[in-house]
């Protein structure tokens, strides 16, 4: 359901000017009103001030709706719960890409595309011996995966419907197998080459752990774990990378392109950098016995500590991936048998805070980051591919916003405003007179 003009609207008038507009209000299909501004410039001269774009829509979408409130997630309708327990990684890229979930025989067929599209050109491997031995694997990811548009330049047409879908395939086939060999390149090992007989959470595993020498032998609760935090950070509506991937899109940028700045922003500590931050803080409290002086320290205003992993900027209540994630992180390390110092830190901390008022009161509750930091960590996934894992799961959302936006009429380029606040005209003065 598109957003439709209502009978309500907004008269705002500026009684400097005695100018006055009427703006209508739009509403979806669930969720907030919206004063629709498009004309606001134009009958006025004058723009909206909203940093940060907390009070603004920048377009229309049917892929995710979230109620920050209430602690819900959907992706194009049904519950984050549901999928959790359900459906895969894979099917849910596929419903996130094409609005449905799919039937047997389309399942079938999308999962074959994305297998046989994994293998990555073997120029990447040149490009990738361009980066210094220890660069970031976030770099790495960025810049490996913007050069894609020079190995299927001849495939970039993106006003054909099939080259687009065929992108978007390319994409979540290959950065599996991308984001591994930045990995392997940074510790020295051969790359791997993904096997198609594996699944695709699986797949990944090998590509990033298995050694010539030997086979390698997974718990089956790894992959498991795996795929339920792919589908847990698939998408989440207009955060920073996806709005970063709609506006290059809206230039008319190809995907790869549009993928790499959405994984340059996911880079931030702010944004996909938190559950990297979770585990620098585990580190910095250092055992379970200071956890204590941790939780008074993040108190005080002063102390300029924070605790990484708690509350959340869209849920005000409960982030709805946190409750579903505990459960397998307490899984994982009983599973796995992990006895892990800053693990037991993490789970000492996360009872103080559970307990105590002054978090409880500011719904201060440990969010998904902070869980999926243990995850990775549990599964030996060092912290500085924790972002890459992130990009890994994001990059199905990514690409489905990519195409849902090549079929909205009213798409623009995206070109915000500003309030000026520099100096006003002056007068050029020559060097020798300065």
């Amino acid at each position: 359901m598109s957003a439709q003009p209502v009978s309500t609207q907004v008269v705002l008038t500026d009684s400097a000017t005695n100018k006055s507009v009427n703006l209508p209000v739009l509403r979806g299909s669930v969720g907030p009103a919206a004063i629709d501004i498009g004309k606001l410039q134009k009958e006025t001269g004058m723009f909206t001030y909203d940093p940060g774009f907390m009070s603004t829509a920048s377009c229309k979408s049917a892929i995710t709706y979230i109620d920050g409130d209430a602690g819900v997630l959907l992706y194009r309708g049904y519950p984050i719960e549901q999928l959790a327990k359900q459906s895969t990684f894979l099917e849910t890229s596929y419903l996130l890409v094409n609005g449905e979930l799919p039937n047997a025989q389309q399942f079938s067929d999308f999962e074959h595309l994305v297998t046989h599209h994994s293998m990555m050109h073997e120029g990447l491997k040149t490009f990738l011996h361009g980066f210094h031995y220890d660069a970031h694997p976030m770099a790495m990811l960025c810049g490996t995966i913007g050069s894609l548009a020079a190995f299927y330049h001849d495939n970039l047409d993106i006003e054909d419907a099939d080259q687009r879908k065929m992108a978007a395939v390319r994409l979540i086939a290959k950065i599996p197998t991308i984001a591994a060999a930045c990995y392997r390149y940074t510790i020295g090992w051969p790359i791997r080459y993904p096997r198609n007989n594996l699944e695709y959470c699986t797949r990944f595993l090998h590509m990033m752990f298995e050694v010539p020498s030997e086979p390698l032998h997974l718990p089956a609760v790894a992959a498991k774990a795996l795929d339920l935090l792919f589908i847990l950070h698939a998408d989440h509506e207009q955060n920073a990378s996806t709005s970063t991937v709609r506006m290059v899109g809206s230039t008319g940028a190809n995907p790869y392109a549009c993928v790499a700045a959405g994984i340059a922003a996911l880079w931030g500590p702010a944004h996909g950098g938190a559950n990297e931050a979770v585990l620098k803080m585990l580190d910095e409290i250092g055992s379970a016995d200071q956890v204590g002086k941790a939780v008074e320290r993040a108190k005080d205003k002063n102390s300029g500590f924070r605790l990484m992993g708690f509350g959340h900027r869209v849920y005000k209540n409960f982030d709805p991936r946190a409750t579903i994630i505990r459960e397998m992180c307490y899984q994982v390390l009983n599973d796995l048998g992990v006895h892990d110092p800053l693990l037991e830190v993490a789970l000492k901390l996360e009872e103080a805070a559970l307990k105590d008022p002054y978090f409880i009161e500011r719904k201060l509750y440990p969010n998904v980051d902070f869980y999926s930091g243990l995850i990775y960590k549990a599964l030996k996934i060092p912290k500085e591919m924790f972002t890459v894992m992130f990009a890994i799961a994001r990059t199905s959302g990514w690409v489905a916003h990519w195409l849902e936006q090549h079929l909205t009429a009213d798409t623009k380029i995206g070109r915000p405003r500003q309030i000026y606040t520099g100096p006003i005209t002056r007068e050029y003065t020559p060097i020798s007179k300065r």
